[in-house]
């Protein structure tokens, strides 16, 4: 799944432990994530688009679901 969670995770200054921890994932999920290893639960996707102050369309791009 195409996404921009390392784009937006850096705009935030956060770390993947940072984030990881406020959306209540392990650092290795958020990795996975990044690198598009993971297709997480739409659960998963609200948190870290809350996390990052975004939108589902903006973090993730709905052509790839």
């Amino acid at each position: 799944m195409d996404n921009k969670i390392r784009e937006y995770r850096k705009k935030k200054n956060l770390s993947q432990a940072e984030l990881a921890e406020k959306v209540g994932l392990a650092r290795q999920t958020v990795s996975l994530l990044e690198n598009k290893s993971y297709n997480p639960s739409l659960k998963v996707c609200l948190n870290i688009a809350n996390v990052l102050d975004t939108t589902l369309d903006s973090l993730f791009n709905p052509k790839s679901f």
